[in-house]
């Protein structure tokens, strides 16, 4: 899930945006792909730090060609983008976390809760009301979270690496909603590529912190997945960004949904990880949920 600037115009080409929506969900699969291949072998922290390395080369070239590096960078609210790039981070971190725990496909379910924490979050820290549709999409979501996690509540499984997995992706979910709503303060001052920039260079700084536990030499292979971990995380947000200049939020909320298939198809191609009943039964509650949850905003908008 990704918030635009505000003050992003939008120029009235919906289905050039929803191409890069698709676009945009393909690549964070890409990214995710390398990311769990690089998991048995590599720190997280160092994963996170070379995801964001190497993300800043198509963003540096992409706010290059719109004139706004280094001009687009200033900024007025140093502390409102510390605050937005840490939640950003930690994000990341949790995200890396339970993909490396979860077949993809669960793992990006688990992402999908954003929409529903952010409303949760939006009552008590922007006074919005808790309308009966957006109180349904809630219950619907978390329905379907408990249909995920029964088999591993249940029996010997409590302390399960999954369930670590399950509870880094919900936390994801809350990390991902709080960062949103700073993301909504922020683009009433700031543009968009300064708060990707910043978000980007926070990143990097956290994922250097935890060179002193211990990073690893990655092999050639290894190399290659990190570079490419970055580049398909850069151009994935730079998708995301120019289809939300071409068509309004709206249009393209149900092209999200679509992402959901690159996970599926990557676990059974790459990784042999069929899906599980739980997930069959857990997919429509969660997006749904998600669904109903911002349709209750717009309208209460």
């Amino acid at each position: 899930m990704s918030a635009t600037g505000a003050a992003e115009q939008v120029d009235s080409r919906p289905w050039s945006g929803a191409v890069l929506r698709v676009l945009a969900g393909l690549l964070f699969a890409a990214m995710s792909i390398c990311v769990k291949s690089l998991s048995d072998t590599t720190p997280l922290g160092e994963i996170v730090f070379y995801r964001s390395l190497f993300a800043l080369i198509p963003l540096v070239i992409f706010l290059w060609l719109r004139s706004e590096f280094p001009s687009g960078l200033a900024t007025r609210r140093p502390l409102g983008h510390l605050l937005r790039s840490g939640l950003g981070a930690a994000a990341m971190f949790t995200s890396f976390a339970s993909i490396a725990r979860l077949p993809l496909a669960e793992a990006t379910l688990l992402g999908y809760l954003s929409p529903i924490f952010m409303a949760l979050a939006a009552v008590f820290i922007l006074s919005e009301r808790l309308t009966v549709t957006r109180a349904g999409g809630v219950i619907i979501g978390f329905a379907g979270v408990l249909v995920l996690f029964w088999p591993e509540l249940d029996g010997d499984h409590m302390a399960g690496d999954q369930l670590l997995g399950y509870i880094f992706g919900l936390l994801t979910g809350v990390l991902t909603a709080f960062a949103l709503i700073t993301v909504r303060t922020l683009s009433r001052t700031e543009s968009t590529g300064a708060i990707a920039f910043y978000f980007v260079l926070t990143s990097m700084a956290c994922g250097l912190a935890t060179l002193p536990f211990g990073w690893t030499m990655p092999d050639g292979t290894g190399f290659v997945l990190l570079v490419m971990a970055g580049i398909f995380g850069g151009l994935a947000h730079i998708a995301n960004t120019i289809a939300f200049r071409h068509a309004e939020a709206s249009f393209l909320a149900p092209f999200d949904y679509f992402a959901i298939i690159w996970p599926l198809m990557a676990d059974l191609l790459f990784f042999n990880q069929p899906m599980t009943s739980a997930f069959m039964v857990a997919l429509p509650f969660v997006l749904a949920g998600g669904a109903i949850t911002v349709m209750g905003h717009r309208r209460s908008s």
